[in-house]
């Protein structure tokens, strides 16, 4: 999916310098993958609570990849 899409479906927009990460709180299932899997990146009494430039993009990417719900979703820039 592109951005356009993404923000049509309920996601919202997260932007860091290599990737911009999509969350969508109505299909976050609440497995707590993300936060526990960073805490850097997903903090949950912070805001913004994603800071996506807080951990690699292999590394960001991999995680957000294991989101059971689909409530995660990113695009890398090139």
């Amino acid at each position: 999916m592109n951005e356009q899409e993404l923000l049509a479906k309920g996601y919202r927009k997260y932007m860091g310098k290599e990737v911009d990460v999509f969350f969508n709180g109505k299909i976050c299932a609440h497995s707590g993958v993300c936060v526990k899997g960073n805490p850097e990146v997903f903090n949950l009494d912070r805001k913004p609570w994603i800071l996506a430039d807080n951990a690699t993009k292999e590394d960001l990417t991999a995680l957000i990849d294991k989101c059971p719900s689909g409530a995660l979703k990113y695009i890398v820039k090139e």
